[in-house]
C-alpha cells in the first residue's frame, strides 16, 4: 500500500511563494522586459500563484504572463503508449530580448524542461530564461539543467513521486511525497 508524507502544508507553501515573489522582484526590478511562462498542465497553476502574489506585492510592476505546452517538444512524445494530450498555449507577445521566467512545478529528470526550452523559441529569442521550480528533486536528473529559483530541494528515489495538489481553499493545499 503506497505510503504518503507530507513535506510542504498549506502554509509553508504561502511562506515559500512569497519568498520566491521577493527574490524576483529584487532580481528583476519593475518586471521590464520580463515575462513569465507556466509550464503546462502543472506548472501553470503555481505560475499563477506566483503572478498573483506578485500584483498583491506592487501592482504597479508586472511581467506579461503566457501559458506554454511543451508537449510535442517532447523528445518521447512519440515512444509513449497512450495518446498525450495536448494543453492551449497562450503566449500573446514576442519573447525577442525578454528576460524569461519558466516556471513548473516539480523539476524531475529535466526532459519536460528541455521540451519547454525549445517551444520557447518559438516565439521568438529571449535575452536570458530563468527557470523556477516549486520541488527540485536533485538527484534524479537526467539532462543537465538546474533552476534559478527553488521552493524546496530534495533527496527522492525513482519509484517515489512528488504529488502538488491546488485546493480551491488555500488551506487544503499541499505537496506530499508518495512511495511504493
Amino acid at each position: 500500500m503506497p505510503r504518503s508524507v507530507t513535506l510542504i502544508d498549506s502554509v509553508q507553501l504561502q511562506l515559500i511563494i512569497n519568498r520566491l515573489c521577493y527574490s524576483l522582484i529584487e532580481n528583476h526590478d519593475r518586471f521590464e522586459n520580463s515575462v513569465i511562462i507556466g509550464l503546462q498542465p502543472r506548472g501553470v497553476e503555481f505560475a499563477e500563484q506566483i503572478f498573483n502574489r506578485l500584483q498583491s506585492i506592487q501592482p504597479k510592476y508586472l511581467p506579461q504572463y503566457g501559458i506554454l505546452d511543451a508537449t510535442f517538444y517532447r523528445d518521447d512524445f512519440r515512444r509513449n503508449d497512450k495518446q498525450l494530450l495536448a494543453h492551449p498555449t497562450e503566449i500573446s507577445f514576442s519573447l525577442e530580448k525578454q528576460r524569461v521566467i519558466l516556471i513548473d512545478d516539480v523539476l524531475y529528470t529535466g526532459r519536460t524542461i528541455r521540451a519547454g526550452l525549445e517551444g520557447l523559441l518559438e516565439f521568438g529569442r529571449p535575452q536570458s530564461i530563468e527557470l523556477m521550480v516549486l520541488i527540485d528533486r536533485r538527484f534524479c536528473r537526467e539532462l543537465p539543467i538546474e533552476p534559478n529559483y527553488v521552493g524546496k530541494a530534495i533527496d527522492s528515489y525513482d519509484d517515489q513521486l512528488v504529488k502538488v495538489q491546488w485546493a480551491k481553499d488555500p488551506d487544503q493545499n499541499k505537496i506530499s511525497l508518495i512511495t511504493a
